[in-house]
This record gives C-alpha cells, structure tokens and sequence, in this order.
C-alpha cells in the first residue's frame, strides 16, 4: 500500500523489450535502499524491483499494465514520481492508495496562480470512475484533492514544493496521466450499482 507522497523522481535510463513485457532501467537516489522483490510505485504504478546494480534497477511492465497506463510512451529520460511502500509503523500523510491505476486521464488545462499551478484534467466518464468535490485522487501516483469535480473532469491546486519536487513541473497540455480513483469510493460505488453479470 502506498500514501501518494512521492519520494523521489526516477529517471528512465533503459528499456527492453521482452516479448509483450517491457523492462525498464531506473536510475534514482533511492536505488541504494532498494532490494529484489520489493513494491516501487512509477507514477502510480505498483512494479517490483527485479534487478539492482549500481545506482540503477530494474522493473517489468506487463503489456496489461502498458495498455492500461502511460508507461506505453515512456522514453528514455523520462523523469518518474517513486514512492516505497508505506511501512507498518509509518505515518499515513496521504491517503489509501493501491498502486492499481483505474485508467489514464488527459491534461487540458494549466493555469499559473499567484505562485501555485491549476492543472485541469479530463478522463473518460464511461469507464465508470468518479470524483467528489474536495475528495482524494492520485495524479501520477501523487495524492490529490479534487475541486471542479464533475463528469469525466476535475481539477487539482498544486503547491510549488509539489510542482519541483515530483514530475508535474515537466507535464504539459495533452500529456496523459495516470489515475487512481478514491477506494472508499470505489467500493460504495460498487455496492450501490451493484453487478451487471
């Protein structure tokens, strides 16, 4: 489990292509702390670490993962948002976030605000997920409250110690992003729709 407060930023230094799966090569100051087998979070991506050599390490992408989420547009030089898995005696700054990105969302807006940054995303409603007006999302990977919720769109605030310190200062217009709806409201969501099969 992980709290969406980013650690580090990681940077893409090797991909391999291993059938349908892709092997990507981490560069990050973590690197040194890392061990085979262990749940790193990329840009809100649950991957375990398979390889550790030097100040790099290595993670597998199933091609599921890859249709699923932006690591199909990684490249090299990529700057990545990491974060460990929350210890059991660790303070919970975020909220529950599962490492199970719900589906990608697009960036349509940036606004610069007297030293802070409105980022305006849209995603598709139909796939089912929602957000609440000042509820939790993860960006990325990053926790988030919502304003502006709305069908298929909503809005973030981001605080200039949040835009240097993860990879939000390098996304633009269009760029997609990785999304993880609230679990609570997931799970109430799915109580009151119910299955359909």
């Amino acid at each position: 489990m992980f709290t969406g407060i980013i650690e580090t930023l990681g940077t893409v230094s090797g991909m391999t292509k291993e059938g349908t799966n892709v092997r990507f090569e981490i560069s990050s100051p973590i690197t040194s702390e890392l061990k085979v087998d262990q749940s790193v979070s990329h840009n809100g991506v649950c991957l375990t670490v398979v390889a550790v050599e030097g100040n790099t390490y290595s993670v597998t992408a199933i091609d599921e993962t890859l249709k699923k989420t932006n690591l199909k547009s990684w490249a090299i030089g990529k700057k990545v948002n990491l974060e460990r898995c929350m210890p059991a005696n660790g303070r919970f700054d975020g909220h529950i976030v599962q490492g199970h990105v719900d589906q990608v969302g697009k960036i349509e807006k940036i606004s610069e605000q007297d030293g802070s940054w409105i980022f305006d995303f849209s995603y598709d409603p139909n796939i089912g997920n929602v957000t609440v007006e000042k509820g939790s999302i993860a960006v990325n990977g990053t926790s988030l409250t919502c304003f502006n919720s709305k069908n298929g769109r909503f809005s973030v605030a981001i605080i200039p110690y949040t835009y240097e310190n993860t990879n939000f200062h390098a996304l633009q217009m269009g760029d997609e992003v990785n999304l993880e709806f609230d679990i609570i409201g997931k799970y109430i969501q799915r109580i009151i729709r119910g299955y359909t099969d």
